[in-house]
This record gives C-alpha cells, structure tokens and sequence, in this order.
C-alpha cells in the first residue's frame, strides 16, 4: 500500500474538508505525476497516484459517487461537453460568477480558481434554498434592496457557519463572497456590497485567534470612520490607528523626531515599544502624513513637534485617554458600533491585525502555483524558502496596502 495513502484518515474528512485536500494536496500530486488538470483525472489516476481512498469514503460515508465529486470540484462527468454545473436557475448570476472566475484564472493558479469556484457555488446554492430564488446580480442592483440583502446575506452566512467546521475555512468563504460581490460593484455597477458590514468577519476571526474579547471594526466601518473625520487631525488619528496598528499612548506622544519618510521605506522608530519591533512601517497614508506635518510646521512657529500637541499638558502631547475620547466621538458622529458598543482604539488596532492577516493570506494564495511547481501543496514553503527577505517584505507590503485602500478609499 502506498506509504502516503496509510497516512490519510479519510473517514475523519467531511465533504469540505474532501474538496479543500483535493485542491491542496490532490491536484498538487496528480500535477507531479505529469497528469494534465484540463482534464478530468480518472480512478486509475487518483490509485497511481496514492489516493484511492476517496472513492471508498466517498461511497460509504457521503453517499456520492467519484465523478459527482469530480463534477463538484470542476470536472464535467465522462464524455460530457456542458459547463460547470452551478446548481442554480439563475442566468445572469451564473454569467457574472463565470465572468468573476475568468479575471481570477488570469490572475492566480487554475486550482485556486477551482476552489473559489466550488465555494461559490456552495454560496449561491445555499442562497437559493434558503431565499427560494438565486437573483443574487438583480438583487444588488436595486440601492433598496440594500439593508434586506444584507438580512439575506447574513441568514445565509449563519447556514454556512453550523455545515461547515473549521473557522479558518469559514473566512476563506467569506472572502470569496465578498470579492465577488466586489466584482459585481467595480464591473456591474452594484450599488453596494452587502458582505461589508456582515458580523461574521469579526465573529469567525476572533473565534480563529481566540480573542472574544477584542473584536476589530470592519473594513466598510474604517472607511466611515475616515470619511466622516473632521479635518486632517481627525483623520490622522484614524490613520495612526487602522492603517498603523498604533497603541492610542503611541498615537498621542508620537513625534515628528521619529518619522523616517524619505527613501523606499518610510516608518516611525520607537526607542523603547511593548511587545514589538523599534519601528512601523507606514505601508499607507504618508502623503496624509505630510500634509500635516506641513501644516503644523506653518501655522505655529511655537510649534514643539508633536502631531497631537497640547499646551495644557506638561509633557507637550495629549494623553491616551484624550486619544480614546475623541476616537470615541468621532465613531458617535458617524454611528459606528462594533457588537453593539461604541469601538475603542484597540478595535482599531485590531482592525490592522485582521487585515494583515487577510493580506497574508491573499499573498499565499497568490504563491499557489509557485508552490504547484516546486512540489509542495504549502505556499508558505516558498514565502520563507524561495523569496529574499527583501521580497518578502516587499510583496507583504503590496498586499496589505491594497487591502488598507479598500478600507479608506473605498
């Protein structure tokens, strides 16, 4: 018996978990064994290759056959010419998923692809039995629709959350959702995105990090947040925050002695910082930086060099508590809640963790078909093997800056 078969517990696997180790580890080995993916593998293949397994499980613990799943992951049955098969009766939503997979194919590995397209069709299947009707494209088109689709939305969410098990898979749905629902505003002119203010995101990552205690506002809050701001002081201190990371006691004593804003790598530098590096990069917001600087520097000769100074306060800055307060009233003038409450500095914090974490998370998956050609089924076998330190910071950087304007620009 082939040693990496005896290793496989298949019977532990439910049907997604099946699909998610077809993409990372099947399709990966098959790809080794010179089988072309364009087309569909076939039972002798899978045994070739060491995973007979699946058929068994399949049949006697999920009911299905080997080419219903092939079928589930990508693959039309045997001699079949037809499509995909979305399982819904919508067309024009079936048209803009196909239309969202082509732009995706162009831009990332075809397995990736392939996984993004079953948990698609998980997603508008589920919409469909839930909400009787998969008009997911007309829906969004309607601005009134606005407040029930995210209702919908939501009541789908919820069916996702109690079938599937694991929270990391769970955000990895919902990432897909909402950029396909991304797609459908930047290239079918929706008028909104109903994922973006979902509770899920902050439930399932904190459920992931084990932080219940310290949930992080949404991408969508941060970009009210910014835009109601009233100046560009206000507009730092969300900057300093969200697009940072910064401890609000950070943000108040920050001083214009510790930015580093010329060159390729513009940071703050901190002689002494808690449970952290001596410096953070600023990977967006320098020229909302230098406005300010700019203006502090001009408009007050008196001026002692810090971006929040006081003349009250014998240190020369404000305090953290003031830092808090006015963040505080900030988010009352622009009705954010996070849970229900008025959010404080550490859920802005907290909204940098998050979003680094899903930049990271974009960058793997963009490692996908490195990792294909290396032979490893882990692209963060590449990120730390194959790639400089220099690189590795550099296309970190280009993530999580990408993700930062989709909060603050919109």
């Amino acid at each position: 018996m082939n040693s990496q078969q005896e290793t496989i517990n298949w019977s532990q696997k439910s049907l997604d978990e099946l699909r998610e180790f077809w993409y990372a580890e099947i399709e990966t080995a098959l790809r080794r064994a010179g089988h072309d993916l364009e087309s569909r593998p076939t039972y002798q293949d899978l045994v070739d290759a060491g995973f007979s397994g699946i058929a068994y499980t399949l049949r006697e613990h999920h009911d299905m056959t080997l080419t219903d799943f092939l079928r589930s992951v990508g693959y039309d049955g045997p001699g079949s010419e037809d499509s995909y098969q979305w399982g819904i009766g919508d067309e024009t939503t079936i048209d803009a998923l196909e239309a969202f997979l082509r732009r995706a194919e162009r831009k990332r590995a075809s397995s990736t692809a392939d996984s993004k397209r079953y948990r698609l069709a998980t997603y508008v299947r589920l919409y469909e039995a839930v909400h009787e009707m998969a008009a997911i494209v007309d829906r969004v088109m309607d601005v009134d629709n606005e407040y029930d689709e995210l209702r919908r939305v939501e009541a789908v969410l919820n069916e996702l959350d109690d079938d599937l098990k694991s929270n990391e898979s769970k955000l990895r749905y919902l990432s897909d959702i909402r950029q396909f629902y991304d797609h459908l505003e930047t290239r079918h002119g929706a008028p909104f995105n109903p994922t973006d203010n979902v509770d899920h995101t902050e439930i399932w990552t904190q459920r992931l990090d084990g932080e219940k205690d310290n949930p992080a506002l949404s991408s969508a809050q941060v970009g009210t947040l910014y835009t109601t701001a009233d100046g560009p002081e206000e507009q730092l201190l969300v900057l300093a925050l969200c697009a940072w990371g910064l401890r609000r006691s950070e943000v108040a004593g920050l001083h214009v002695s510790q930015l580093v804003l010329d060159g390729d790598d513009p940071h703050i530098a901190f002689d002494d910082r808690k449970n952290g590096p001596g410096t953070v990069a600023l990977i967006y917001g320098v020229p909302e930086l230098t406005d300010r600087l700019d203006a502090l520097g001009s408009g007050d000769r008196e001026w002692n060099g810090y971006l929040f100074p006081s003349t009250e306060s014998s240190s020369g800055h404000v305090t953290g508590e003031t830092i808090q307060a006015r963040f505080k009233r900030l988010a009352q003038r622009a009705e954010v809640r996070v849970r229900g409450e008025w959010p404080t500095s550490k859920t802005g914090r907290r909204f940098w963790y998050t979003t680094y974490n899903q930049a990271m998370s974009d960058l793997l998956d963009n490692l996908d078909v490195i990792a294909g050609e290396q032979g490893s089924s882990d692209p963060s076998v590449v990120l730390k093997n194959y790639l400089s330190e220099a690189e590795r910071r550099k296309y970190r950087r280009e993530f999580m800056r990408e993700r930062l304007a989709e909060a603050f620009e919109g």
